[in-house]
């Protein structure tokens, strides 16, 4: 390898990702261009939102292209300074890293790190843009009223974890989904009253039913498919479903999502079913990072990683992370 192994785009994959769709090349540091920050890279984080942008399909946000180096969120040491808004030795984060060792980005994108306010990588994760969509989907989108149900899957992930200790913050009731007894162990300890593991019970509507006896007031889903439609049915009056996200589809990515419609149902309960996307609460991000931060440096926020080790790791990071197999919000240490 020379210096900077860059991870690129092969092919658009078909189903699940597979190793094979991503190659690892040799490439040349890139320079930092006026208004360009040249960062060495720390970490590296991998999400479900980046299923979507590796598919020809038209997608809410530009989808990378054969050949073209991978991005997403990242933190580093700035090197190289072509900005007044920043000086070598700053760490920053920005979500426009490409997957190598040393990176540029813009810095207008860049957001200076305080080391001694939370370990740096939570921008990645509690106090970056999983934590800030569980705060504005739950709060503000799903609009919870004290003491309803919140019932939440993927629930020890990287959103998940974040929205159900806000949930305990709020005093709501979070009921937590996950794919093993030990991650709703985990959850459990946070905040979650109970939980559900859906890989084990074959009846996830009878399972919520009992694990909400009092129905569901929010569901803050993350998932889709068929624990989209059990909570449905169990949705309560004037319920509201989130739509955070669809991983449950990642090997279906390209096929029709069909199941059952329960249009009846929802004209019944007369819920709500609204899509999410972060970036429609940018001028909020600053109040909301406050208070996320705030609720950490007390204590009565508590995040888990799954950390990968080297950038060779980043695409297997993905795939395990869309498998369901991170404990914890995925990350990727360089």
């Amino acid at each position: 390898m020379t210096s900077n192994p860059t991870w690129v785009l092969k092919r658009f994959p078909t189903g699940m990702l597979s190793p094979d769709d991503f190659g690892l090349e040799d490439r040349d540091a890139p320079v930092a261009q006026r208004g360009e920050l040249l960062v060495r890279t720390l970490w590296l984080s991998v999400d479900p939102y980046m299923r979507g942008r590796l598919s020809p399909a038209k997608n809410y946000a530009a989808g990378h292209k054969i050949g073209e180096m991978m991005v997403g969120g990242g933190v580093g040491e700035v090197v190289v300074s072509e900005s007044p808004l920043f000086q070598p030795g700053d760490i920053i984060q920005a979500d426009d890293f490409g997957w190598q060792p040393l990176t540029t980005v813009s810095a207008k994108t860049a957001l200076r790190l305080d080391p001694a306010a939370a370990p740096v990588q939570t921008s990645l994760g509690c106090l970056g843009m999983p934590g800030l969509s569980a705060y504005f989907s739950l709060l503000h989108v799903g609009r919870p009223k004290q003491g309803e149900t919140v019932l939440i899957p993927a629930a020890s992930g990287a959103l998940g974890q974040i929205a159900g200790q806000i949930a305990r913050i709020r005093g709501l009731d979070p009921v937590a989904i996950a794919g093993s007894d030990a991650k709703l162990d985990w959850c459990k300890s946070i905040g979650y009253r109970t939980g559900i593991n859906h890989r084990t019970t074959g009846d996830l509507t009878g399972a919520i039913a009992r694990a909400c006896p009092s129905g569901v007031d929010v569901f803050l889903d993350n998932t889709a498919g068929p624990i989209h439609d059990a909570a449905l049915l169990n949705l309560n009056t004037f319920g509201r479903i989130v739509v955070v996200g669809t991983v449950a589809r990642a090997d279906r990515f390209d096929q029709p999502d069909i199941g059952p419609r329960f249009l009846r149902r929802i004209l019944v309960t007369r819920a709500r079913i609204e899509g999410f996307l972060l970036d429609d609460f940018e001028a909020q991000y600053g109040e909301a990072r406050q208070q996320l931060t705030e609720w950490y440096q007390q204590g009565l926020l508590e995040t888990r990683e799954d950390v990968a080790e080297g950038i060779e790791a980043a695409p297997l990071a993905l795939i395990r992370m869309l498998k369901g197999e991170n404990f914890g919000k995925q990350l990727v240490r360089v």
